[in-house]
């Protein structure tokens, strides 16, 4: 009988051995696993590429409307099997790779991770491209192509340390260079306008220029006929002058050389000083520029008048970082396609949107406006011209009252608020979850919501199930396959269909041994990296994301204090079961308190293995270098996801929603998106603490809050704060964490315990015991698990990139 499998499977190992042969002069007998890797990606990435350009062929034939998606991040991850699974060739090439004796577990290895972003921003980024390219839209990622990335953290004597991530060592196998789409980028110079009856003219001279050229990335999304692009500018050096250098001009040459060196060198430079800010300014002006400048082209080349560009592109500014592009976008349309100030505005204010990403106002970038007039005088201008007349419209919207106009002001108090610019002049502005929109237009940009209230929306973030189920954790992708089959990869409200089954035993034992051997693959990884034995049969507590104050990671801490001193200092104290707290986080850095309270994570889990009582109950572990791929292993394996944000400052989360569609239960505040998990899964299913964001707002307020009291009336929160300076930590100096400390207590920090890490304490502590009695009884718990995993189909990238399209967007769909 004819086998049409071993056919397929024969035709793909052809295809693997052909791209050895002309790529790299091998066979499969003396290849390198890294040029297996290689070949096998190439293979892969042919086919993404041949869907894009007939989509692109389609796209424009028919003339659908762009989406210009531009982030300062794309947190990736590894693209091999994600790519498999969603051209549907997973068992195929598992096959092949297995009949040559590469198993894909082992040839995945040789994938670096690609070091375009950090957190949270990043990963939302790829997730949008992942699920537009699912829904058939067209779009356009726009990022900086950084040579390291954020950096490698290494853990040495406790404390964080910086190494640079090399990610193209390798190559970039996904990658294909554009050179011929390149763009010049210019910085400071003198700028002259000149009048004429033919109108405005603006010579720009004895200007720095770098190269952007464009590497652009396909991003395929699940059985998709329409790949993203993402596309990544690297800065270089424009051509050699060599009159230039035959006349002795060297120090230019070098000038030009280092400014385009440094500019796509690495993501989020160390601002804390002039150079360090002046080089994150050019960074976010160079993508803005080169994207702007590549979109006009584009569309001048396909449609001819730049008048219909907003029938044809529509542009999200994902955060404040590519907010030039409003005034990059002006520049063009006035300098160099000659419309006057109304038209070009009147373009730009149709085609920006901006989403918000934080609550705090000192979270919203501003830039020292001399540096900015300085660096960017054409554009300073246009800024300036834009906040001369968005600030007669706020003094006819609030005569008198200076104190507001200020704050509003796009320039002022010699800075320039880029959050203001985007609220005076974007289409549409948007939070990331309901309770984030809520306080945006109640508190963080009350006064704008007033004047524009038809400018805000609240779109709750999403994740992709194809990334963080089917290649997190092929375990309980494939069980959940085998119950309800396989439509929650293109339509995740299938998941609703597994609440039934959290009453059905089998499911529940099937659900727990995935769990089970989740967690004993997440030790045999921390064995292997780390050289650290994790024990599978405790409770796994996971906190992982990006280290903030707000985040509360300093909360976890201390109550791990706590629990210290009640096991030396009670011997009728236990836990119900064995517990290992997981901590993954990187901090900024500049960032040096984030710093010390990883170092102090690392002293406090010292100090627990120092005694054989708590070496017996709780376990602390700190896992370095946390990124997508280590995600990966981590999530699925958590028992409880630690989601402790101080309420009212977490924009979203999304970290929540990853552990939640893994299985773990939530034991969080009522913030972000933790409020809608809630509604989803119901109180007996989540775990809340806490102050919620109205109290913690009115304390602010008023003013009210001393942490002081708190300690004088509560020893246990007094015993487990000492231990920060009393000395007993073990491998550091008493005074070592007083910074820490003192930002707890003194009134000159912040003010003292800004983030209320101390009015909560008590409220976890309770809520904590409660869910270690839960987890005593493992099938109410699975059952608990299995309802959260069935409630997360409505946190998917999917249904947040349809909103954001019938809201913002009105892409058609290909």
């Amino acid at each position: 009988m004819h086998n049409e499998n071993s056919d397929n499977t024969g035709k793909l190992r052809q295809i693997i051995e052909g791209k050895l042969n002309s790529f790299y002069g091998r066979t499969l007998d003396n290849a390198s696993e890294e040029e297996i890797f290689q070949a096998v990606a190439l293979s892969l990435r042919d086919r993404i590429l041949e869907r894009a350009a007939k989509a692109g062929e389609e796209i424009a034939r028919r003339g659908m409307k762009t989406l210009y998606y531009m982030s300062a991040e794309f947190l990736l991850g590894r693209a091999l099997v994600g790519n498999m699974i969603s051209l549907g060739v997973l068992d195929q090439y598992r096959a092949v790779l297995d009949e040559i004796g590469y198993p894909l577990d082992r040839l995945e290895e040789q994938e670096n991770e690609a070091g375009l972003g950090n957190g949270g921003l990043g990963r939302l980024a790829a997730c949008f491209l992942d699920s537009l390219s699912t829904l058939n839209m067209p779009v356009i990622g726009s990022g900086i192509r950084y040579e390291y990335g954020i950096f490698r953290q290494r853990i040495v004597d406790g404390k964080q340390v910086e190494v640079p991530d090399d990610w193209t060592a390798k190559g970039d196998v996904w990658s294909v260079e554009r050179r011929e789409e390149q763009v010049e980028v210019r910085f400071e110079g003198t700028v002259e306008e000149v009048w004429a009856e033919q109108g405005l003219t603006v010579h720009h001279t004895n200007y720095q220029s770098v190269l952007a050229v464009p590497y652009d990335m396909p991003v395929i999304g699940y059985d998709s006929r329409t790949p993203a692009t993402l596309r990544l500018w690297r800065a270089e050096c424009p051509s050699f002058d060599l009159e230039s250098f035959n006349k002795g001009d060297y120090s230019c040459l070098v000038q030009q050389r280092e400014l385009a060196e440094t500019i796509s060198k690495v993501l989020y430079p160390e601002d804390n000083h002039i150079a360090g800010r002046m080089l994150r300014l050019k960074q976010y002006y160079f993508l803005a520029s080169a994207t702007m400048q590549h979109m006009v082209r584009e569309h001048k080349k396909r449609y001819g008048d730049v008048r219909t560009l907003p029938d044809k592109v529509v542009v999200q500014i994902n955060d404040t970082h590519p907010a030039f592009a409003i005034p990059e976008l002006m520049r063009i349309l006035m300098d160099e396609e000659k419309l006057g100030w109304d038209e070009a505005y009147g373009i730009v204010s149709r085609i920006f949107n901006y989403t918000n990403h934080t609550v705090m106002q000192e979270a919203l970038e501003v830039w020292p406006e001399q540096m900015f007039k300085a660096l960017l005088p054409r554009v300073y201008a246009i800024v300036a011209a834009i906040s001369d007349r968005f600030s007669e419209r706020l003094r006819k919207a609030f005569p008198g009252d200076w104190d507001k106009i200020s704050a509003m002001s796009i320039i002022a108090h010699d800075e320039i608020r880029m959050a203001n610019l985007c609220l005076a002049v974007c289409n549409r502005v948007n939070g990331v979850s309901q309770l984030h929109g809520e306080i945006l237009q109640t508190r963080t940009f009350r006064d704008f919501y007033v004047i524009s209230p038809e400018k805000f929306v609240a779109i709750t973030n999403g994740i992709t199930q194809r990334r963080w189920l089917a290649a997190a954790n092929p375990a309980l992708c494939g069980l959940i396959h085998d119950y309800i089959g396989g439509g929650f990869l293109k339509d995740s409200r299938e998941l609703e269909r597994l609440k039934p089954l959290a009453d059905n035993p089998a499911f529940i034992a099937d659900f727990a041994r995935v769990k089970a051997q989740n967690k004993r693959c997440l030790a045999e990884h921390v064995k292997k990296t780390q050289g650290v034995a994790l024990n599978p049969d405790t409770v796994f507590d996971v906190q992982a994301k990006r280290l903030h104050e707000y985040k509360r990671q300093l909360l976890k801490v201390l109550h791990i204090l706590y629990l210290y001193n009640r096991l030396t200092e009670d011997a009728s104290f236990s836990l119900p079961q064995p517990v290992t707290f997981l901590f993954a986080a990187k901090a900024s850095p500049a960032y040096h308190r984030a710093k010390s309270i990883i170092h102090l994570i690392n002293a406090v889990a010292a100090l627990v293995e120092s005694n054989p009582r708590t070496r017996e109950a709780i376990r602390v572990q700190f896992l370095e270098n946390y990124n997508v791929t280590l995600a990966e292993r981590l999530i699925p394996a958590a028992d409880i996801s630690e989601q402790l944000s101080t309420a009212g400052r977490e924009a979203s989360g999304t970290g929540n929603m990853k552990f939640m569609l893994n299985g773990a239960v939530t034991l969080g505040t009522m913030d972000g998106a933790n409020v809608e998990i809630f509604e989803r899964v119901g109180p007996n299913n989540i775990f809340i603490f806490g102050a919620r964001a109205e109290e913690i707002a009115r304390m602010e307020r008023d003013k009210s809050y001393d942490p002081k009291k708190i300690i004088d009336a509560n020893p246990d929160v007094k015993a487990a704060v000492s231990r920060l300076v009393d000395g007993s930590l073990p491998g550091v100096d008493a005074g070592q964490f007083e910074d820490i400390y003192r930002s707890l207590l003194t009134s000159n920090y912040d003010p003292a315990d800004r983030y209320f890490v101390l009015y909560d304490f008590d409220s976890y502590r309770e809520v904590f015991d409660t869910v270690m009695k839960a987890y005593a009884d493992r099938t109410a718990w699975t059952r608990k698990a299995v309802l959260n995993t069935a409630g997360a189909g409505f946190f998917s990238s999917d249904r947040t990139v349809a909103e954001y399209n019938r809201l913002i967007w009105h892409l058609e769909s290909l």
